[in-house]
């Protein structure tokens, strides 16, 4: 039952990136306000490279569904795609920190979680308590 609910939170968080494609390509309200970005200048999500960081959030959402698919069907390659996808959500996200809601900057505290189980000795405890392969 926990594999279910690590694959649908690898699932939940993927498509929670589809905001920040959204914010920056549509007109869509995301809720996301269109406010410069933190590395100064008047750079927004609607620019062109606000565009480029939008094009960054659907990388991640692709990534983190392919992480639970695989995880789902039992392939240990679900680990490189949920590290990929949170490495790409966290490059998407961190520029934009003064202007993403507060569910994002969750998301980010998701990333760095991810990441650091993936990586860090004494991770894997964690991954077999929710019985991922």
């Amino acid at each position: 039952m926990l594999e279910y609910i690590a694959a649908l939170v690898l699932l939940g968080h993927g498509l929670g990136h589809t905001i920040g494609f959204a914010a920056s390509w549509s007109n869509i309200q995301t809720g996301l306000p269109d406010e410069p970005w933190i590395l100064g200048g008047d750079v927004r999500m609607k620019s062109a490279t606000g565009k480029a960081f939008g094009l960054v959030f659907l990388l991640a959402t692709v990534l983190f569904v392919i992480a639970a698919a695989l995880s789902l069907a039992g392939g240990q390659d679900w680990r490189t795609f949920a590290l990929a996808g949170s490495l790409a959500s966290a490059a998407a996200i961190l520029p934009w920190w003064n202007s993403v809601i507060v569910g994002v900057k969750l998301g980010f505290v998701l990333d760095v979680a991810i990441v650091l189980v993936l990586l860090i000795p004494g991770g894997e405890a964690f991954v077999d308590f929710f019985g991922l392969p």
